[in-house]
């Protein structure tokens, strides 16, 4: 079993790219594998590894810059979920592109899981999915809205279009570990909406704390690592992940015709060319031939960045 953890801290790095190299190294002393993201506005990642090193790693990562009061998520996987570790310098940790917002000045409302369903279930209240559209597509809370958003870029602009529908409700946001609240709440309170509220932990969180029989989820949630999903107890869930699109799909969908290892799903099958499917194969040909030298190709790892989109 590997023990992973996901975390997440807001605060000022003045020189992120100083602090690249230690991470990373401590991260490949530690068998540490996974994605960490660094910006001026702080860190965001999920990593995975020995519960030892992980302890070492966040031990480490508590003692940068403001980082003392850091806060993690773990969980298990039965296979490795990662194959390699990256450290990437970004400009933001989670892309919103809203250079105003500051996520440590001011956020909604933290709503603790157990009372996540009284809340949400308030007559005065909206509940919305900050997540992307392909997350919300396979779980989500009870009547929660979905902005159908193919990036967190996008939400902006979604709320500015609809935020009449809104008027004298209370809104209540959520997302899978609480980062992309921490940004759109800040965001919101700017456009002067007072009443905001978000899932502390995120949908994470919730399922970790919720007993199934209590919960007002469904489905599962995506994640963004080798188990693509999680259900209650943060059991891994049934998806997989579509080596082409890097959406969740089930495993009865690869008996489709539309299904091609590595070249193309029922949901991204129309939106490449028969230049790119090419393209496609001869990747996963690599990628193929590789395994047989007992190497790893590096287009092998597809896993996404950590609630970054």
């Amino acid at each position: 079993m590997f023990t992973v953890c996901a975390l997440y801290h807001f605060t000022r790095f003045d020189n992120p790219d100083a602090l690249r190299e230690p991470l990373l190294d401590i991260c490949r002393a530690q068998s540490i594998t996974g994605t960490l993201l660094l910006a001026q506005e702080g860190i965001n990642g999920t990593i995975a590894g020995p519960a030892s090193g992980i302890e070492a790693t966040l031990a480490h990562i508590r003692s940068l810059p403001g980082c003392d009061t850091l806060e993690w998520k773990l969980s298990s996987a039965q296979d490795r979920p990662f194959a390699r570790m990256k450290v990437r310098l970004k400009r933001e940790i989670v892309t919103m592109g809203q250079p105003n917002v500051d996520p440590t000045s001011d956020v909604g409302n933290y709503v603790d899981p157990a009372d996540w369903n009284d809340l949400i279930s308030s007559p005065d209240v909206a509940v919305i999915d900050t997540r992307n559209d392909y997350e919300v597509s396979i779980g989500t809370f009870d009547g929660a809205i979905d902005p159908k958003t193919a990036t967190f870029r996008d939400f902006p602009e979604w709320w500015e279009r609809n935020k009449d529908r809104f008027h004298n409700k209370r809104i209540a946001m959520f997302c899978t570990g609480g980062i992309r609240c921490e940004k759109s709440t800040n965001w919101l309170k700017q456009q002067g909406v007072e009443d905001v509220y978000h899932l502390k932990g995120g949908i994470l969180k919730y399922l970790e704390d919720i007993p199934s029989e209590e919960s007002t989820w469904n489905g599962e949630c995506f994640v963004f690592d080798g188990r693509v999903s999680v259900g209650h107890g943060l059991q891994e869930g049934p998806h997989l992940l579509c080596h082409a699109c890097r959406k969740p799909i089930l495993p009865e969908d690869k008996n489709r015709p539309e299904y091609e290892h590595g070249v193309s799903c029922h949901l991204c099958v129309h939106d490449t060319s028969e230049d790119d499917k090419t393209r496609f194969r001869e990747r996963q040909k690599q990628i193929a031939l590789a395994s047989a030298r007992g190497e790893r190709h590096l287009h092998a790892d597809v896993t996404e960045e950590p609630e970054s989109k």
